[in-house]
């Protein structure tokens, strides 16, 4: 059985109450560097946890699920190879064609029977720089696997407009954060845990500024890659009140950019 929400809740709560102090009594790595690490393997943690609860919940057999790590060989584009200036550069990079790629991986990948389904992204917070990058990310990985689904998950918001308002039933977004997506072909489906815009003065390891991670929040996710997933359960369920998740719940996909 996959963890339950309340357990990713308590989960949560520990270990981002107790990063500081292990921050600060760890004398062999940076402060930051600690924080930063510690904040990144607690949303993969969640990411996963989230895809498995998701999962039980459309009556996926577990062992069809899988989250093995994967590096993935994008290939040059052949014809900028084509627009280089020199015969001499062109002719080479052809001869070497099979060591021209960028290897690319993604923080938790999503197999359904060993097929990639799922590519998730896990931040403890965005701004709309991270966000060009993420979305570059993902371009060149559906040059790899067309059909992936491309998920960004992240702890806190600061790509302003409403992204830090994960429980309102339709999220309107933020002007330069879809104006950037805008520009790619990719159907980013974006899930925020905590509401409220990230402040940088006030970190949620802090004591004064911690953020209760809700339920009904990480339910409204978890609902979310239900709608993703459905598609992969033999066989397809009719709705979503099959999987026991009620009409007032039905996610919204409110993130498609075309």
């Amino acid at each position: 059985m996959p963890y339950s929400v309340d357990e990713i809740v308590k989960a949560y709560e520990i270990l981002v109450k107790g990063i500081e102090a292990e921050a600060n009594d760890n004398d062999e790595r940076a402060y930051g560097g600690i924080i930063r690490a510690g904040k990144g393997k607690l949303v993969e943690s969640i990411a996963k946890h989230m895809v498995e609860i998701a999962w039980d919940k459309l009556k996926g057999k577990p062992e069809r699920l899988s989250f093995d790590k994967q590096t993935f060989k994008v290939p040059i584009n052949k014809p900028y190879i084509n627009k280089i200036k020199y015969k001499e550069v062109r002719d080479y990079i052809l001869s070497n064609i099979d060591d021209y790629y960028y290897g690319l991986k993604t923080d938790v990948l999503v197999s359904i029977d060993g097929k990639v389904a799922m590519g998730i992204e896990c931040k403890a917070y965005t701004e709309n720089a991270m966000m060009k990058r993420i979305m570059v990310d993902f371009t060149f990985l559906k040059t790899v696997v067309p059909e992936i689904c491309c998920i960004l998950i992240q702890v806190e918001s600061q790509l302003t407009g409403d992204y830090s308002s994960p429980s309102k039933a339709i999220i309107f977004g933020s002007h330069s954060s879809h104006t950037i997506m805008s520009y790619f072909d990719v159907d980013l489906n974006i899930i925020t845990l905590l509401e409220g815009e990230r402040k940088v003065d006030e970190p949620i390891h802090k004591s004064g500024h911690y953020k209760v991670l809700k339920k009904d929040v990480l339910e409204l996710g978890i609902n979310i890659m239900c709608d993703l997933l459905k598609k992969y359960v033999d066989p397809p369920p009719p709705s979503l009140a099959s999987a026991g998740i009620s009409k007032s719940q039905t996610p919204i996909k409110k993130y498609k950019i075309s």
